[in-house]
């Protein structure tokens, strides 16, 4: 199996004012990303794919299919709060050509291990492409521990995208995974130079949207181990992370930054909250001070 590799942002999804699908700066954003980043992680948290259909992620899954370059990787998260939206979706990921699918465990209703185990299970079992399990306690109310994991693995699971913040839960699941082509991908871009000397080779940025030059340097600085260079730019890349916790979110802020950068008039979905022109402002002005944006 080949395993992810590089810089692969979880690209946000483009709405209009009024909540609409905007396929026009979609594809804009594509194009953009597609000249500049290893892959794409679609349909996931800061996708809105929550907030969507089964039918809208299908849509969103198509038009990426289409216009992404054809070396970039395309990822798309399935994650459902069932297994039938789960495997619709994944199945109409692989049709339309995506590399690897990823999901969540089940959220909303709090499931047992057998539950998750059978939710995975029939994904694996739905696909021919690698099937990613995604760790993101925070949004699940549910860690995935390396137990778990391993279980996970023997059912046929290919890798996991770690969104826990603990370099120890990462550490964990790279080095006592019983398999060894089994893939962790860093679900942040807060500490990929940690994880790559640990031998992680790809993250999962939300900053990558509007800067993916910073996070392919630091991809290249952390990777070919000029440790120098890669502190500084992981250090520049959480300065620009504390700027994007202005907006108190950092899905409206990424929407932000495409404004400000001038890549794509997006928009995110209700009931999230766009920045006023006065917040964009203040954004702009700390881009400015810290030499991010001219």
């Amino acid at each position: 199996m080949k395993k992810l590799e590089g810089v692969i942002p979880p690209m946000v999804t483009p709405f209009g004012p009024d909540g609409s699908l905007d396929e026009y700066n979609l594809t804009k954003l594509v194009h953009f990303l597609s000249e500049r980043v290893h892959g794409l992680f679609i349909c996931g948290s800061y996708g809105n794919g929550p907030l969507m259909s089964v039918e809208e992620k299908q849509r969103v899954i198509d038009v990426v299919a289409k216009t992404i370059a054809p070396a970039i990787q395309l990822v798309v998260h399935v994650g459902a709060t069932n297994v039938r939206d789960a495997v619709t979706l994944a199945r109409h990921a692989e049709g339309a050509g995506a590399a690897t699918v990823s999901s969540v465990v089940p959220y909303y209703f709090h499931h047992t291990r057998e539950s998750i185990k059978l939710y995975f299970e029939r994904l694996v079992q739905a696909v021919k492409i690698p099937v990613y399990a995604y760790n993101n306690p925070k949004f699940t109310g549910v860690a995935i521990d390396v137990p778990l994991l391993q279980e996970l693995a023997d059912l046929g699971v290919a890798g996991i995208k770690d969104s826990s913040f603990d370099i120890m839960t990462l550490a964990n699941f790279v080095h006592k995974i019983r398999r060894p082509d089994f893939d962790v991908v860093l679900g942040t871009e807060a500490m990929f130079l940690y994880a790559a000397t640990i031998g992680v080779r790809a993250f999962i940025p939300g900053l990558g949207n509007a800067f993916p030059e910073i996070c392919m340097d630091l991809h290249e600085a952390a990777t070919t181990f000029q440790m120098d260079r890669a502190r500084t730019l992981q250090a520049r890349v959480n300065e620009l992370r504390d700027i994007m916790y202005l907006a108190k979110s950092t899905v409206v802020a990424v929407y932000a930054l495409l404004r400000i950068r001038g890549v794509c008039d997006a928009f995110p979905r209700e009931p999230f909250i766009a920045l006023s022109d006065r917040e964009m402002a203040a954004m702009r002005e700390e881009l400015l001070k810290a030499g991010f944006v001219e």
